[in-house]
C-alpha cells in the first residue's frame, strides 16, 4: 500500500452533516458540555469468542500498562491473557483469529498481528515456567467435567479458580480433545500442548482417562457423585458421505482420519486421495496426506488402520512416494486463506465449486472414482452446468463435510439433531445441574469452546451457590477493570462517609470523570481520530517454504514465532480503541489548559489525564483529537 495516499482526516471537504443536536449545543465556540472519559470495548475483543481482554495485553506488551513490582511484562501479559484463555501458545498458532478481522487498524493499512503476539506470550510462558493462579478457597462442591478438550479443560481451570473440586472424564488415553486428536501434531506441537495442559492439572484437577461416560460410567452415577456436570464432549463422529456408493470401505470420515494420524497409528495413505469439503478439517486432512505419502507395493488398505484401530507397520520415508491429493468443495470454502495457501503450495489440487453426485465402485465394492458436476451459485441457489459431469479417479475418499456428537449411553440428553440443547447461559434446557460448552452445542472454533466454558462456569458457580445464573452482558467478555488496576497500584478510592455532600470531584472516595460502557458498547473506527496514526506495516511471522517437493515426511511447524523485539513492535501498532494510550493530544491541544496529566504518583492505566472543570469551556477539541475515542463530551447534561 502507498502510505502517501493515506488520509484519515476526521473532517473532510464537503462534510455538511452535523452531529446529533444533543452533541452540538454551542454558543459561539463554547458549550455547557465538558469531557468525560468513557471506556468502551474494542472490536478485537468483541470479535473474540473466548472473550480475551486483547487490548489490555497488547498495551502491556508495548509498555503502556505497567506490571506491578518487579514482575516482567511477559508474566503480566500472560496473567491477563489467561484470565479468559489458558492456552495462549496453542490458540496463537491455530486460532483463525476473528479478532483480527474486527481490528480497527485495518482501516489504516492492516490489522494488528494479534495471534502472533499471543503465541509469543504463550511460548515465553512455557519457556519461563509461568504458572496459572492458585486455586480458590475450597468450597466443598464437586463438578464432573466430561471431555478433556478445550472446553472441558477451560471449565476445569475456571472452576478451580472458584475453589470447586473438579474431576475430568476423558475417553482417550490423553487430554487435549481436538487440539490433540483433530489438529495435526505439527500445528499443535505436543510439548506445547502438554505444557499448557499440565498447568491446569497443577491446580488440583483429578483426571480419569480411558473412561467413556454413558458406557464406563452412567449419567445417573455422575449426578449422584457430583453437585454439577459440565459437558464438553465435542463432536467425535464424522458424517457419512450421503451419496450412492458412499458405503465403500475406502470412504472414511475426516475425523477418523486425523484421529488415526494423531494417535500415531496411520503411517501412510493411498496413492490417489479425494477430500470432500472446504473447511479447515479438509485442509488438515489434505496436508497430512501429502506428508505421509504412499508406500509403493504396499497392498494393505489404509482404511483398515483408520476403521479397525490397528497400526501401520511400514518402512521409512525413503520407500515412500507422494500421494496425489485433490480437495473437492461445493459451498464457498470456509477454510482460512492461510490454510488454503499452504496446502496449495504443498501440492494439493483444489477443485470447485463442484457437486459430488456419486461414488463409483469397482467389482469388489471399493471406491475408484468420484462423479462430480460443475456448479455455480446465485445467492443461495445452486445451478448445475449442463454437460459438465465427469469422474475423478481415486483410491480413497475422505469426507470432511461435518461431524456430530457421540451420545452413546446418554441419548436422552440430546435434541433431535443429536446436540445438547442449552439456554443463553449454556445451561442444559432440561437439567438445571448441567452446563455445556463447545462443539456439542454447535460446531465452531476452539476459541469458541473456551468462551462457552467461561460463561458456563459462571453459571455453575451461581447454581452451586443456590442462585439462578445471572443475565449476561451484551458484550460478554473479560474487560479491563479500572478499580482493580487502582487497587493494584495502591490508588484505590478511600472510604465513603455516607454523609450528604456536593461537588464531589475533589473527593477521594470514588472514581470521578469516568464511565465504563465496555459491557454494552463496542467502539467503531469512525469514532477514533484516525489522522493520528501513521502507516506502519504489520510484522508477520516467518514461514518455512514447504513446497510440493519438500512436503513428504515434513512434520515441523510451518511458522516461526516472533522475537521479543518483534512482538513489542507489533503490539505498538494497536490503536487502544476505547482506552487512553497516553498520547498527550488532549493536553497539547486544549486552548484553556484545562486538560492536564495526572501526577505520576496518582497516575495509572486509564487515569493518565484529568480535566479542570473550572477552566473547561466545552470546546470539544480534546474529544476531536483523541485517537482512541476515550474522550466524550458528556458532563453537563
Amino acid at each position: 500500500m502507498d502510505d502517501q495516499k493515506i488520509t484519515n482526516r476526521r473532517y473532510k471537504d464537503g462534510d455538511n452533516k452535523h452531529r446529533p443536536w444533543q452533541e452540538e449545543i454551542f454558543k459561539g465556540d463554547t458549550s455547557h458540555k465538558c469531557p468525560t472519559y468513557v471506556h468502551r470495548a474494542p472490536p478485537c475483543q468483541g470479535s473474540c469468542p473466548a472473550g480475551e481482554d486483547i487490548r489490555s495485553w497488547l498495551n502491556i506488551a508495548r509498555g503502556i500498562e505497567k506490571a506491578p513490582g518487579d514482575m516482567s511484562w511477559q508474566q503480566y501479559a500472560f496473567n491477563r491473557v489467561t484470565e479468559a484463555n489458558p492456552f495462549p501458545a496453542i490458540m496463537g498458532r491455530v486460532c483463525p483469529a476473528p479478532c483480527e478481522t474486527g481490528c480497527n487498524r485495518s482501516v489504516i493499512e492492516d490489522h494488528v498481528g494479534i495471534n502472533a503476539i499471543e503465541q509469543y506470550i504463550g511460548d515465553h510462558a512455557l519457556e519461563e515456567g509461568f504458572k496459572l493462579p492458585e486455586a480458590g478457597a475450597e468450597t466443598g462442591k464437586k463438578v464432573a467435567v466430561i471431555g478433556g478438550g478445550p472446553a472441558g479443560l477451560t471449565a476445569a481451570y475456571q472452576l478451580r479458580l472458584k475453589g470447586h473440586g473438579v474431576t475430568v472424564f476423558e475417553s482417550h488415553d490423553a487430554l487435549g480433545g481436538w487440539m490433540r486428536y483433530g489438529i495435526p501434531n505439527y500445528r499443535t506441537p505436543r510439548d506445547v500442548l502438554d505444557g499448557e495442559i499440565q498447568r491446569i492439572l497443577d491446580m488440583g484437577v483429578e483426571v480419569k482417562l480411558n473412561t467413556r461416560v454413558g458406557v464406563d460410567v452412567t449419567v445417573d452415577q455422575l449426578e449422584s457423585d457430583f453437585d454439577s456436570i459440565f459437558w464438553g464432549i465435542g463432536t467425535q463422529q464424522g458424517m457419512n458421505i450421503p451419496l450412492p456408493g458412499g458405503d465403500a470401505p475406502n470412504c472414511v470420515a475426516g475425523v477418523a482420519f486425523l484421529d488415526a494420524f494423531n494417535q500415531g497409528r496411520m503411517k501412510n495413505v493411498a496413492k490417489n486421495i479425494i477430500v470432500i469439503g472446504g473447511g479447515d478439517t479438509a485442509m488438515d486432512v489434505a496436508a497430512v496426506a501429502r506428508r505421509l505419502g504412499h508406500i509403493e507395493g504396499d497392498d494393505a488398505a489404509p482404511e483398515t488402520v483408520i476403521l479397525d484401530h490397528t497400526a501401520s507397520d511400514v518402512a521409512g520415508v525413503a520407500s515412500r512416494s507422494g500421494s496425489d491429493v485433490t480437495v473437492v468443495f461445493r459451498d464457498p470454502m470456509p477454510a482460512s486463506d492461510d490454510e488454503i495457501r499452504h496446502v496449495t503450495h504443498e501440492g494439493v489440487e483444489i477443485q470447485g465449486p463442484l457437486n459430488p453426485v456419486e461414488i463409483i465402485q469397482d467389482e469388489s465394492g471399493r471406491a475408484v472414482a468420484l462423479k462430480v458436476v460443475d456448479i455455480e451459485w446465485k445467492g443461495t441457489e445452486m445451478l448445475v452446468k449442463e454437460g459438465s459431469e465427469r469422474e475423478i479417479p481415486c483410491d480413497m475418499i475422505v469426507s470432511a463435510i461435518g461431524q456430530g456428537p457421540d451420545l452413546t449411553g446418554m441419548e436422552d440428553l440430546g435434541d433431535a439433531r443429536g446436540y445438547l440443547p442449552v439456554d443463553a447461559v449454556y445451561r442444559h434446557k432440561e437439567h438445571d445441574n448441567m452446563f455445556v460448552g463447545g462443539d456439542v452445542i454447535r460446531p465452531h472454533l476452539l476459541t469458541t469452546a473456551i468462551g462457552h466454558a467461561g460463561i458456563a462456569v459462571a453459571g455453575i458457580d451461581s447454581f452451586l451457590a443456590g442462585h439462578d445464573p445471572k443475565k449476561r452482558p451484551k458484550v460478554d467478555k473479560f474487560h479491563f477493570d479500572l478499580l482493580g488496576k487502582l487497587r493494584e497500584s495502591e490508588l484505590a478510592p478511600g472510604a465513603y462517609s455516607h454523609e450528604e455532600v456536593r461537588g464531589t470531584d475533589s473527593s477521594d472516595y470514588a472514581i470521578h470523570n469516568y464511565e465504563d460502557r465496555s459491557k454494552f458498547e463496542i467502539i467503531p473506527s469512525d469514532e477514533l481520530y484516525l489522522g493520528h496514526f501513521e502507516y506502519e506495516a504489520r510484522i508477520k511471522r516467518s514461514e518455512h517454504d514447504i513446497d510440493d517437493t519438500q512436503v513428504l515426511g515434513h512434520f515441523d511447524e510451518r511458522i516461526e514465532g516472533l522475537s521479543t523485539e518483534e512482538a513489542v513492535k507489533e503490539a505498538s501498532r494497536c490503536m487502544s480503541c476505547g482506552m487512553c494510550f497516553e498520547c498527550d493530544n488532549c493536553v497539547i491541544f486544549c486552548p484553556q489548559d484545562a486538560v492536564f496529566r495526572v501526577k505520576k504518583d496518582k497516575a495509572t492505566m486509564g487515569r493518565y489525564v484529568d480535566t479542570d472543570y473550572g477552566k473547561c469551556i466545552g470546546c470539544h477539541i480534546c474529544a476531536d483529537v483523541c485517537p482512541t475515542g476515550y474522550i466524550q463530551m458528556g458532563l453537563g447534561e
